[in-house]
C-alpha cells in the first residue's frame, strides 16, 4: 500500500461521511457504509489509476456500496408464495373490447349453436361427448359449431370482401 493512497483516503473521509449520512440518514449506517467503502477501496488499490480523480473514485465506491446494500434489503418473495395478481396484468383495452364483443355475439347465437360451441370451446368436450350429451349425431354437433363460429366471425369482424 502506498503512503499517498492512505493519505488520500484519510483526506476524503469527512466528505465520504457526509455523503453516506445524506444517503442513509442514519449515523450508524453511514459509518458502516464508509467503513465498507474504505475496505473496498483498499482491496481495489491496484485498480486505481494514478492521475485520475481520487475523490470521485471514492464517492463512486460509496454510492455503489449503498446501492448494493439497499438491493440486499429489498424484500423478496418466492414465486410459489407470490399472490396470483402479482404475476399478471389486467387485459388491455383492446382485449376488453374483444371479450365484450365475443360475449355479445355468443348471446345472439341460436340456442343449439351457442350450447354446442360452449360445450366444445368452454367445457372442453369432444364432439363425441357433445353428441352423447345432446342426443344428436356427431355430424349435427359439428355442423352447429361450424355455423355458430361463422355467425360470430361475421358479427365481430363485419362483412369481408
Amino acid at each position: 500500500m502506498h503512503a499517498d493512497f492512505r493519505d488520500d483516503i484519510v483526506a476524503v473521509l469527512p466528505k465520504l461521511r457526509l455523503q453516506a449520512l445524506a444517503m442513509t440518514r442514519n449515523r450508524a449506517d453511514a459509518e458502516d457504509l464508509v467503513q465498507d467503502s474504505v475496505t473496498n477501496a483498499l482491496a481495489a488499490e491496484a485498480s486505481f489509476q494514478p492521475g485520475t480523480h481520487f475523490n470521485a473514485w471514492m464517492h463512486r465506491i460509496v454510492r455503489n456500496r449503498f446501492i448494493t446494500t439497499v438491493r440486499r434489503r429489498r424484500p423478496t418473495v418466492d414465486l410459489d408464495d407470490a399472490p396470483a395478481g402479482a404475476l399478471s396484468r389486467p387485459a388491455g383495452q383492446v382485449h376488453a373490447v374483444m371479450l365484450t364483443q365475443v360475449a355479445a355475439a355468443m348471446d345472439r347465437l341460436p340456442e343449439e349453436g351457442r350450447r354446442a360451441l360452449e360445450m366444445l370451446a368452454l367445457d372442453g368436450m369432444t364432439y363425441e361427448e357433445i353428441s352423447e350429451a345432446t342426443g344428436f349425431a356427431i355430424g349435427t354437433g359439428k355442423s352447429r359449431v361450424f355455423r355458430a363460429r361463422r355467425l360470430m366471425e361475421a358479427w365481430i369482424d363485419g362483412p369481408t370482401q
